[in-house]
Parts: structure tokens; C-alpha cells; sequence
């Protein structure tokens, strides 16, 4: 099988937007004028997310990155009572979502810092991904990494405060956790040794790994190394999840460019890789001679 390619949050064209609004803004209004607020914000992006189920299978795109933002506030008392009452829609979309073979992923924000020093911050990341796994459940998504809440290891050499904050998470959260590379605080091996002792998968970036290890081309064999090793955290391999960007001014540019212009060898193997490069699905277009050469 060729490698399933995932789109990220929102198309370039118009056709997948979502709404949003800020905490200033909202905090402006009345208490029931923050409710209506919210209550459209919540219809309309359910709309938007039911659209973009629609976009994925008409364009044979097999995995789909729902926004963190889709439901603003819903990790607190402002919008978590609300989005409950969403349940019966939201269970609709993810069945319709199963139907057309669409798999759901989410990426937490950069507020998710399980690795901190200070038991607030990840008191607060708890709170956040827990968020997220409620949208999963309502969506009827499987608690296991298919439904994959994906984030980095935040704080630098803390894999000890890492590992025992997950391996404390609700069933939920950890169930679906999985961990990225990055280009500065966690390389490969380092968030591979953190999935290892906590039972995660890992998420490969290639595009971070070689910024991080300041290597020169896909082909240099530390990445099919590290594609290969972070498989092996899979509890199902076919399940594996990977992502791919290129520099934008240069190879080493941590800076996405627009689209994907070099593929790792590697990841002809993949099963799903998440594109992010900023012109979103031209750059899934772009790889479609690829994608069916790698099958």
C-alpha cells in the first residue's frame, strides 16, 4: 500500500476555515452573550470539520489533522459544559468520519509542557490534553495511538519529570499520547528513549532531526535509522505516523517551505505522514506521483 498522506487543520484555498476568537474579546461580553458566542463558534466549526470529512474523501486524503482551536475555551468552565451538549452531533461526525476511512489525529499547542519544573504548567497541560481527549471520545475515536494526541517533550533533559508525568495521565490522554522529535530541546534518540520507558509511540520528524543534528541531505542514514527504531514503538506498526517538511530558504531552514520537494527514502515505508508544509493540500498534490511510485 502507498503511504496515506495527512492534511493539517485548513486547506490553503477557502473551502476548510474555522472561527475562532480571542480571550480579551469574549471576556468583554455578558455571560450569556459569551454563551451565544460560543455556541455559534461551536456549530460553525463543527460544519467546518464535517466539510473537511467531505474534502478529505473526495480527495483520497487518509488522514486529517483537527485543529487544537476548534472549540476555543474548551478547556475550561466557559466552553466544557457546552461542547458536552455537542455530544450527539459530535458522535454523528466521527461516525461519518470511520465511514469514509478517515483518520483523526490532533497536536496539542506549545502550552503542553509535561516535562516543566512547575507543578502548574503541567497541571495546565493535563487540563489541555484533556480537552482534546474529550473531543476524541465524543467523536467516538478508539483510545489508542490511531487517534493519536501528538506533542513534543517540551522542557530540555527533564526525561525522567517526562515520563512519570505520563505514565500519571488519565487513561484517556495516555492511551492516544504519542512523541515528536524537535529540532532543539529532544532529538530523535532522546524522545525515543522517553517512548520506550513510558510506553508511547514515536512520532519520526525527519525535517527536525536533521535541523537538530545539522545533517545535509534525507539520505544520510541516521534517518532511516531513527524512522526504523521509532516504528518499533508501535504497538502496531501499520499505524506508524511520521512527519514531513522541507526548509523554505534552506535545506537546514527550520522554517517550513510551501511544499515537499524531497522525501526521505524512508519514508516509502511509511503508513501515514502528516505534510506539513504551509501550502497544505498543493503540497499533498504535489506528492501524488510519489506517494503512487512508494506503493
Amino acid at each position: 500500500m502507498p503511504p496515506h498522506l495527512g492534511l493539517v487543520c485548513v486547506t490553503v484555498s477557502n473551502e476548510i476555515k474555522y472561527r475562532t476568537i480571542t480571550r480579551k474579546r469574549l471576556l468583554e461580553q455578558s455571560p450569556d452573550t459569551q454563551q451565544k458566542l460560543l455556541d455559534d463558534i461551536y456549530r460553525s466549526n463543527i460544519q467546518a470539520f464535517d466539510t473537511a470529512m467531505r474534502y478529505c474523501e473526495r480527495e483520497n486524503i487518509g488522514l486529517y489533522r483537527i485543529p487544537s482551536s476548534i472549540f476555543p475555551f474548551a478547556d475550561d468552565d466557559l466552553g466544557r459544559d457546552l461542547l458536552a451538549s455537542f455530544a450527539d452531533t459530535l458522535a454523528r461526525s466521527g461516525a461519518r468520519a470511520r465511514e469514509r476511512n478517515i483518520r483523526l489525529v490532533m497536536h496539542p499547542d506549545q502550552f503542553v509542557v509535561l516535562s516543566s519544573d512547575s507543578e502548574n504548567v503541567v497541571a495546565n497541560s493535563v487540563k489541555i490534553l484533556q480537552m482534546h481527549a474529550d473531543i476524541m471520545d465524543l467523536l467516538g475515536q478508539p483510545r489508542t495511538p490511531w487517534a493519536l494526541l501528538e506533542i513534543h517533550g517540551g522542557k530540555a533533559n527533564r526525561t525522567d519529570t517526562l515520563v512519570r508525568n505520563i505514565l500519571a495521565l488519565p487513561d484517556a490522554i495516555r492511551c492516544r499520547l504519542g512523541l515528536e522529535n524537535d529540532e532543539y530541546a529532544y532529538s530523535a534518540a532522546e524522545i525515543h528513549e522517553a517512548c520506550v520507558q513510558s510506553g508511547v509511540p514515536m512520532v519520526f520528524d525527519a525535517h527536525h532531526h536533521i535541523v537538530h543534528e545539522k545533517l545535509d541531505s534525507y539520505d544520510d542514514p541516521s534517518v532511516t535509522e531513527w524512522f526504523d527504531k521509532a516504528r518499533t514503538t508501535w504497538a502496531v506498526p501499520e499505524h506508524q505516523l511520521v512527519h514531513i517538511s522541507n526548509g523554505r530558504e534552506s535545506f537546514n531552514d527550520r522554517q517550513h517551505s510551501d511544499l515537499i520537494a524531497t522525501m526521505p527514502a524512508a519514508y516509502a515505508r511509511a503508513p501515514w505522514i502528516e505534510i506539513e508544509a504551509k501550502s497544505k493540500e498543493d503540497a499533498i498534490a504535489g506528492l501524488r506521483q510519489w506517494q503512487t511510485a512508494a506503493g
